[in-house]
Parts: C-alpha cells; sequence; structure tokens
C-alpha cells in the first residue's frame, strides 16, 4: 500500500487496514501557493471530498511560502505564554489556527486525540522533541493496530498510518495541545516512569512537520530566549481536548484546548475549540 492512500479525513484508528510505512523525502513541491488565503481555499477545496491524502495536504502547505503580510493579523502573543489563535474551521472536516511562541515558551509534552496534526513555521525557529507512549498508556491507533495483527479483519481499504521513523515525519522544503486541565486519567494507583525521548528536529521558516498518536507524543519549545516563532497548525479531524503528560511519571491528564484569539480578533475570554465551531 502507497502512503499517499492515508485518508486524514478519518481519525487515525478508524482504518483497520494499517501499515507503518515510511513517507518518502524529499517531499516534492508540484507548485506555489500564493499566499494563506489562497492556501486556505485549497484545503477546502481537497476537504470537500470524501478522501484527503495526507501527502496532498503537506504539498499544499509546503508550496505556500511564509510572507508576514499574510498572517501578521492573527498572530497574536502573549507574555506568559504561547497563544492558539483560530484562522478557520474548515467546515468541520479540518481547522487551522497560529500558534505565536514568545521566547522561551513551550507546550506540554501531549497526545493529538487520535487526530493529524500538520505544523509549517512561519517565523523564527521552534525544535521539536518525540516521546515514546508510557507502557501502561496506550493511543488508539495502537491498540486498533494489535487487534488486526491478532485478529486479521481488514475494514478499510487502501489505508496507511505515517512511519513510525521519526526523521521520515518531517519534511524540509528550500522544504499541542495547549490547554485548561480539568480531570486526572482516573488510574491513580498506576505505576508510571518517565518518558523515553525518541528524537529532536530543528525546524526553521517553512519546514513542515506531520505527526500522529502512531508516531509517539511530542512536545514543542522555541529554543531562543530573544526572539519569538509563529507556526501555522492544521488538525483533521478537530478535536477540543487531549492529554498531557507528566516528563517525570508518564501520567496523562486531559485538557480542553483553548483558543486566545478568532479571525484575528483577541478575545476577553479563552474560547474552547468548540465553541469556534458551533459559532459558524
Amino acid at each position: 500500500m502507497d502512503v499517499e492512500n492515508a485518508n486524514c479525513k478519518l481519525k487515525v484508528s478508524q482504518c483497520t487496514d494499517m501499515e507503518i510505512l515510511p513517507i518518502e523525502k524529499p517531499l516534492k513541491v508540484n507548485r506555489e501557493i500564493a499566499g494563506l488565503e489562497r492556501l486556505i481555499e485549497e484545503l477546502h477545496g481537497i476537504f470537500s471530498r470524501s478522501h484527503v491524502n495526507v501527502q496532498d495536504v503537506q504539498k499544499l502547505m509546503a508550496g505556500y511560502k511564509s510572507d508576514p503580510k499574510d498572517w501578521r493579523k492573527y498572530a497574536k502573543f502573549d507574555r506568559f505564554r504561547y497563544t492558539r489563535n483560530l484562522v478557520d474551521v474548515g467546515n468541520g472536516a479540518f481547522n487551522i489556527m497560529i500558534l505565536c511562541w514568545g521566547p522561551g515558551h513551550a507546550s506540554a509534552i501531549h497526545d493529538h486525540a487520535d487526530s493529524h496534526c500538520f505544523m509549517k513555521l512561519l517565523s523564527g525557529s521552534l525544535e521539536e522533541i518525540r516521546y515514546d507512549w508510557p507502557d501502561d498508556v496506550q493511543p488508539e491507533v495502537l491498540r486498533t493496530i494489535k487487534e488486526n495483527a491478532n485478529t486479521g479483519d481488514q475494514n478499510c481499504d487502501n489505508q496507511t498510518v505515517m512511519s513510525t521513523d521519526y526523521n521520515d515525519s518531517c519534511q524540509r522544503h528550500n522544504d499541542s495541545c495547549q490547554g485548561d486541565s480539568h480531570m486526572n486519567s482516573g488510574e491513580e494507583d498506576e505505576d508510571y516512569y518517565d518518558l523515553k525521548e525518541i528524537g529532536r528536529t530543528r525546524l526553521e521558516v517553512n519546514d513542515v512537520c506531520y505527526i500522529n498518536d502512531a508516531l509517539g507524543l511530542h512536545r514543542m519549545e522555541n529554543p531562543s530566549h530573544v526572539d519569538g516563532a509563529v507556526s501555522l497548525h492544521l488538525y483533521c479531524p478537530p478535536f477540543d481536548s487531549c492529554r498531557v503528560f507528566d516528563a517525570r511519571t508518564g501520567r496523562p491528564t486531559q485538557v480542553k484546548v483553548t483558543f486566545w484569539s478568532m479571525y484575528g480578533k483577541k478575545i476577553k475570554r479563552v474560547i474552547e475549540a468548540n465553541d469556534a465551531v458551533d459559532s459558524q
């Protein structure tokens, strides 16, 4: 099966006929996308289909070359924490946001709620640190893969999960959860251990990176103590909560993801992701 058949309109675990294959690199950019608004139009176009190839999304995001005049109105910084700023809700099939990272800002270690995450760096530099899942916590997609290995069931044709090879998940072209904790996992009596770091990648302007839960957990940070950074993120399907993990114990906590601004306008309260969809 070709990795280009992976359908990112579905949750990662929803296809039961899965193989874990490497992403071909370097990713070929077929054409340049003239401006952020044009990129969003193109994304709406491909997400109107029933099947959306993962590499088609990557190629579109890679085809857009960052221009601050396109995204400056969405880039809302906060002195104390990184911000998530909603740009487009994608008719519920996906959402696009711009994240702004002040000097030294970082996310928690987090999963992606069985969704696909694409990220493009627009300004500055970011470092992605990727981790293995804790032994006592398993994502839905890995449970599905193990069940398939045991049963041989095949309920979804020609679907793939992206590579577990860390270096193959980021493409160079020259090529996350921020939330409010509201509940514990409830596994108080389980034994947890330090999370195992499995790789680091430095992202520079116009680099595109992809992750899903089959590839592990990650943490994003701005390594500069002087300059800010700005990144463009696409999540499909959208999600309104994810899990964050304690690096020392591996213990997960469920959090609600939130927005700092919507459509270029800062809001008085932090808005939850599902509020944004309901408002359209």
